[in-house]
């Protein structure tokens, strides 16, 4: 998770070295290992290192291989052996410990802009070509590494780090209004473009950004395939293949031997941790691998404790409990929130979060986690059963039925009493509004016809696996990604997701849904013999309690009723509007009528950081 920064002066004028170097040392907490810049008249690169594979030990950034076209890069290649097997197809002779920015030169040199359809893995970056004058940037296929850019005038400035292009002088700290409603409204920022500051903007995953003398174009370069179709006549065949492509995600995101395992008692992170095992015995190396586990002892009922130790003990992997009974839901004036560039999505308590992975990064750089195989592995059958008898695969249609009444003893839901719900009236198909937005600000940006955009009914985006397209098109999971990197962490701590790997992805987009993306079937036959069977049993449990119901109970919550807004949120909330949290037991009404409380707490944190300019 290194830090990349650049300047490019369109007028031709030289790039500022001071601010150049300034805007690199911000990014120290990314990269402690190395601080270089690189400066060629109107354009200049900084970057700063953290190394985490064994090929960027010797790594240097800014970096050329001949001097035509430089590179700044935060990106970790995978698939290598296979890349350089295709470089060396057009006549290009790479070492096998070539660092990662390394081999993304050497494709750029051999394919140009296409370059990117022959990279797997997760990376942001940006190439300067000399001979074409222009400026090449790219966003990986998810969007795990983030990648904000800003046009000044004359002026390009980039970097992974959205803070860091708020010290740029030329850009100010004017917030986007639709961006603070969008959060007002639900949470998420529902425009990848945007971000929360009127003059800085992000690439979405899967784009790349050209800067050329016939101005800058953004354009998709890879979409989620919805017309896949693998079948095999032996269903040995399919948890065969799925096992092998697993195994390449993790050995392809370890390259180091120190590892930490964000672990829960689930299904998920634990197969992780015992595929990382395996993959590290293999390699030859002595595995240093930890698992960090978040529990609630006395808050909420909660068996994490007991199952992620199961796993443990399983496994011989040594495990670390971090209990969040006793952390607020978050602390007012800001005190104790991430340092979160932009308003923080409240999923956990922050200073909490904050401490979990500092507690991490004390002992590794790379961290490994089960993110999503909820989305990714679990889908409803209703899609694929009506799929089917559209297209009347009856013969396919029968044995999935035949499988779910064999294996699961009951009739597939199909969705019928969700459509009676909504039919009759009885289904909140969109949230309520909330009454305590400001009315000024709502009409300046008719924040009613937002709402109701945002809660807009579309069709999923693959007919039969729309909980896994979701990986690539739904904010909250970019987002989720985002919240994992050092931006908003501010700890040079690498967050891998193994099973948001492209190549599992699009696989099991291509397989039938059932019986295998069902409640992780596919998952639980590979992971057979090797994780507990109270584990592989396991359904999906989510917390027996709300941590915000039990937190707003608690005695400590006078600062909610002294609460007040900041100048700056009083533009957006109205205060008197506001009614009690504490007590609130409807779960959407209780967060809300949080959403003011975040976004003050965001508001309280990063004003001091206006100073720093």
């Amino acid at each position: 998770m290194s830090g990349i920064v650049g300047i490019v002066n369109i007028d031709g004028q030289p790039v500022d070295r001071v601010l150049l170097e300034r805007l690199t040392e911000f990014l120290d907490f990314r990269g402690p290992d190395a601080r270089e810049t690189w400066i060629d008249g109107n354009v200049g690169f900084g970057h700063t290192m953290l190394r985490t594979t064994d090929e960027a030990e010797n790594e240097r950034q800014p970096f050329s291989l001949d001097g035509r076209a430089w590179i700044t890069a935060d990106c970790r290649i995978d698939g290598r052996a296979d890349l350089i097997r295709k470089l060396a197809g057009t006549g290009r002779e790479i070492g096998r410990d070539a660092p990662d920015p390394e081999l993304i030169l050497h494709a750029y040199s051999a394919w140009g802009e296409k370059c990117v359809e022959h990279l797997l893995g997760d990376f942001s970056f940006a190439i300067w070509d000399r001979k074409d004058r222009r400026l090449f940037c790219a966003r990986d296929h998810f969007g795990v590494k983030p990648f904000f850019y800003a046009r000044l005038g004359h002026s390009f400035v980039f970097s992974n780090t959205l803070n860091c292009l708020r010290l740029h002088p030329g850009i100010s700290d004017t917030l986007n209004e639709i961006v603070i409603g969008d959060f007002l409204l639900s949470q998420l920022n529902h425009d990848p473009v945007s971000t929360t500051f009127a003059d800085i903007r992000r690439l979405p995953a899967a784009h790349v950004l050209t800067l050329g003398s016939n101005g800058t174009t953004v354009e998709r370069y890879w979409s989620l395939p919805l017309n896949g179709h693998l079948r095999y006549s032996n269903p040995h065949d399919y948890v065969e293949h799925f096992a092998h492509l697993l195994e390449a995600a993790v050995d392809d995101r370890l390259r180091t031997s120190r590892v930490s395992l964000e672990m829960s008692g689930g299904l998920d992170s634990p197969s992780i941790a015992c595929i990382a095992k395996k993959m590290l015995g293999r390699s030859g190396k002595t595995p240093d691998v930890q698992a960090y586990t978040w529990v609630f002892d006395s808050l909420i009922p909660d068996r994490e404790r007991y199952f992620a130790g199961l796993v443990a003990r399983h496994v011989d992997l040594p495990i670390h409990f971090f209990a969040a009974d006793d952390y607020p839901l978050f602390e007012p004036r800001g005190r104790g929130s991430l340092p979160s560039p932009e308003p923080f999505y409240l999923y956990r308590q922050p200073r909490a979060v904050a401490d979990f992975y500092s507690l991490i990064a004390g002992r590794s750089r790379v961290l490994l986690t089960g993110w999503d195989g909820d989305a990714l592995l679990s889908e409803k059958p209703g899609p694929y059963l009506s799929l089917l008898l559209r297209n009347q695969q009856f013969s396919e249609l029968a044995n999935a039925l035949a499988w779910f009444l064999f294996v699961k003893r009951r009739i597939p839901p199909v969705g019928i009493r969700t459509w009676i719900k909504r039919k009759f009236g009885r289904y909140p198909i969109i949230p309520p509004y909330p009454k305590w937005l400001n009315p000024e600000f709502a009409e300046r940006v008719d924040l009613p016809c937002r709402h109701a955009q945002i809660n807009a009914e579309s069709p999923p985006l693959h007919p039969m696996k729309p909980a896994a397209s979701r990986l690539l098109f739904v904010p909250n999971w970019w987002q989720k990604f985002e919240s994992y990197d050092p931006g908003v962490t501010g700890l040079a701590l690498e967050a891998r997701h193994p099973l948001i790997d492209i190549r599992l992805v699009e696989y099991i987009l291509a397989i039938p849904t059932i019986p295998w993306s069902i409640e992780k079937h596919i998952l639980r036959v590979a992971m057979t013999g090797f994780l507990p069977r109270a584990i592989l049993r396991r359904p999906k449990s989510p917390l027996a309690g709300y941590v915000a119901f039990e937190k707003l109970r608690s005695p400590n919550v006078d600062w909610l009723k002294e609460f007040k807004t900041n100048a700056v949120v009083g533009n957006y909330v109205a205060r008197g509007a506001m009614p009690d949290v504490i007590g609130e037991e409807d779960t959407d009404l209780l967060w809300m009528n949080l959403r003011p409380f975040m976004l003050n707490a965001w508001f309280e944190a990063t004003q001091p950081f206006a100073q720093l300019k």
